[in-house]
């Protein structure tokens, strides 16, 4: 078994294996050239998601910079997913991410870790372990994200928290470590900001959205 196969296994393995490098570079070479892209250029950064990553669905947007080992090539987006500037993918495993999810800035996914062992180390061995994201998840700006880990649909990971472990569905979690503050509903239908009112409109939006999710 080659170290890519080990790779691909989830096993511990030689990123630096030529049989790794020599599929590596050209997703990041792409990469270096999707940076290059005007800010407004939709259609180029459209493109280079439908080409590069595992998948990408409808309406998706990255900011430049970004950064991916394998240029986004072990990535999965739903629709609708929106990354600010400096988003940092560590795809050497995979990282599945759902629809309508938000990164703030300078936000890192990662999926590889290195072993304890100290003689492992010494070799720069590593091995990954996959990230997955649900849907109408808002990443706060800073934020970590370490190998392994789930969030829930719905939920809310504060600014410059370290998630370390699987966070459930529809809380607002923070901190480092990253641990579930409180969950979504009650308040929040009814302020968006301390004590500042959800207005009318909104409230009309957020009900029809609703209803047609009961439907």
């Amino acid at each position: 078994m080659n170290h890519y196969d080990r790779m691909i296994a989830g096993m511990v393995y030689d990123s630096g294996a030529d049989e790794i490098m020599s599929r590596q570079l050209p997703f990041q070479i792409k990469l270096r050239e999707f940076n290059k892209l005007a800010q407004d250029d939709y259609e180029g950064k459209e493109k280079y998601m439908k080409e590069v990553f595992a998948s990408c669905g409808e309406h998706c947007y990255i900011e430049q910079p970004f950064y991916a080992n394998w240029g986004g090539h072990h990535v999965s987006f739903g629709d609708y997913v929106y990354a600010n500037f400096g988003l940092t993918l560590v795809d050497d495993g995979n990282i599945f991410i759902g629809d309508r999810v938000m990164f703030g800035p300078h936000v890192t996914v990662a999926t590889a870790n290195h072993p304890i062992n100290p003689e492992l180390r010494t070799r720069a061995y590593q091995y990954n372990k996959d990230v997955r994201i649900g849907n109408n998840v808002w990443i706060g700006a800073g934020a970590v994200i370490v190998p392994g880990v789930t969030i829930g649909d719905n939920s809310v990971i504060g600014a410059g928290s370290i998630v370390t472990k699987d966070i459930p569905a529809n809380v607002v979690a923070v901190g480092n470590p990253c641990r579930v503050l409180r969950e979504i509903g009650g308040r929040d239908d009814e302020f968006f900001y301390k004590d500042e009112i959800i207005d009318d409109e909104m409230r009309g939006i957020i009900n029809e959205i609703r209803n047609k999710e009961v439907k």
